[in-house]
């Protein structure tokens, strides 16, 4: 068996003895149901529109928690092993440090990946069990899950970097907390100050798309909330994504998985421990 796929197998037992894959699961399948059952009261009954009604919802949940689970999941992923002394034990087997690497995203992205599918697909579950959904709702609520295992995804290989180029745990525990809140939360509230200061007039307002698609949690909001016409009329981002193809966002999303997993494993490989 290859390497990457045994580290991975690793990763997905040490998360099942954690309870983390028990954990996230529940937490977003909860979320998920309650957002469900809550969807159906803007139409009075579940249905398309409702379908529609809870990609708004199942989305502005996403980008708060789905980072922090997955900032949490991985922040000691390389310096917890360093301070357990597994680390040098690991590195003396006939392992690549990529394959280390790979291995840990692996496992780590298959939790992520099955604790979202299977919540939010529970909640799509009851939902297309209580009243009728169309093709429409079913493609933007498809196209949420695909964007919501990428956003998990890319906060895994920014745990990753963290943990790489920190050397205590507590340490990249503080900084996963921080970034979260400055890519999260503190970049929209700076982005929508200047936009009221200014009125949205002049440089800002035209540079207003390229700022949100250069933060991961922007260009997920803009590919759910603004990618379709039927979302975007109940998410009211619409203004700000106009003009924004649904595939630049994703391609957003898809650059952030993969540069801070690359930057990761350009300090992994030649730091010493």
């Amino acid at each position: 068996m290859s390497p990457v796929l045994i580290l991975a197998g690793r990763e997905i037992r040490a998360g099942l003895r954690n309870r983390w894959v028990i954990a996230a699961t529940g937490l977003l399948a909860v979320l998920a149901l309650v957002l469900a059952f809550l969807g159906s009261t803007p139409t009075g009954e579940v249905g398309a529109a409702s379908l529609t009604v809870n990609v708004v919802s199942l989305s502005s949940l996403s980008i708060y928690l789905l980072p922090l689970i997955a900032l949490l999941l991985t922040y000691d992923a390389v310096v917890g092993e360093v301070e357990n002394g597994t680390l040098l034990l690991l590195l003396a087997y006939p392992l690549s440090r990529w394959q280390v690497l790979a291995g840990k995203f692996v496992g780590h992205g298959a939790i992520l990946a099955f604790a979202t599918i299977v919540g939010f697909g529970l909640a799509a579950m009851v939902i297309a069990f209580t009243g009728g959904v169309d093709a429409t709702g079913l493609r933007a609520f498809g196209a949420l899950i695909l964007s919501s295992v990428l956003l998990g995804w890319v906060f895994v290989g920014v745990g990753y970097l963290l943990s790489v180029v920190v050397a205590e745990r507590s340490t990249a525990a503080g900084l996963a907390v921080a970034v979260w809140l400055l890519l999260v939360v503190l970049y929209d509230m700076g982005l929508l100050a200047a936009l009221t200061a200014t009125g949205g007039e002049g440089l800002i307002g035209r540079v207003v798309p390229a700022l949100l698609l250069i933060n991961p949690a922007d260009a997920y909001r803009l590919f759910n909330l603004s990618g379709m016409a039927e979302v975007a009329a109940f998410s009211g981002l619409g203004a700000a994504g106009s003009g924004v193809p649904p595939w630049q966002p994703f391609l957003s999303l898809l650059v952030w998985v993969v540069l801070p997993l690359g930057l990761s494993w350009l300090i992994f490989r030649k730091k010493e421990f």
